[in-house]
């Protein structure tokens, strides 16, 4: 099952970026293995998949021990101050980047190790209450506070649309982040990853110019 939707994910990955000047290389599909078993993972990594996903640390720890070390793990969820400390040496990269506070907690716990902790700062692409991340107006002000930060690198930006039927919907605020995510130019920052787009929705968002894409159920199935 995981070979043939891989194989259809790939070839809507292809249409999608046909439409602009993009190739499919540039496009990184970060699998999200939320709820889903680590023997599963590994033969997600063994057709070809090395980047993945995981939303809370506490279930992602037990995973990551049994699986290939070459894997990339992403933090997509929100991420709680308190849990920084386990977050860090595991993953390659922090989607969710949503508070000057998280970010000096990463910042201290970072500079322990003398490590670089590589994020994405996260935007509130909806404004949705329910939702984390800086406001638009926010950002500017937020990239350049967070050059303070020696230990802490921002390689990009992150949103998650609405949830709605049709995704086309969601295409404004697609292009308003692509817009945003080139407008930056801020010493210190470097805009290279944008996260946008997930099993609903990751078409729409390639062709507005994400080069990083969260998918769960597209891939490996409903999952309760």
């Amino acid at each position: 099952m995981i070979k043939e939707n891989l194989r259809l994910i790939r070839e809507r990955i292809k249409k999608a970026i046909s439409k602009r000047s993009a190739a499919a290389e540039d496009i990184v599909l970060v699998a999200v293995t939320k709820a889903v078993a680590p023997e599963i993972i590994n033969e997600a990594w063994e057709l070809g998949i090395n980047n993945f996903g995981e939303n809370r640390v506490q279930d992602a720890l037990p995973k990551i021990e049994l699986l290939p070390p070459e894997i990339k793990w992403h933090f997509i969820g929100h991420l709680q101050t308190n849990k920084v400390r386990q977050v860090l040496p595991v993953f390659q990269l922090i989607h969710s980047l949503d508070s000057i506070k998280l970010a000096r907690a990463i910042q201290k716990e970072a500079q322990k190790t003398n490590m670089i902790a590589n994020v994405l700062l996260q935007v509130n692409i909806g404004e949705e209450k329910s939702k984390y991340g800086f406001l638009w107006e926010e950002v500017p002000d937020a990239l350049v506070e967070l050059t303070k930060f020696k230990n802490l690198k921002v390689f990009g930006l992150m949103g998650i649309a609405p949830y709605v039927q049709n995704p086309e919907e969601v295409r404004p605020y697609f292009r308003r982040l692509h817009g945003l995510f080139k407008e930056i130019n801020v010493p210190g920052v470097e805009m290279k990853y944008l996260s946008m787009g997930m099993s609903n929705d990751f078409e729409v968002a390639l062709e507005e110019g994400a080069n990083m894409i969260r998918v769960g159920t597209a891939l490996f199935g409903s999952r309760g």
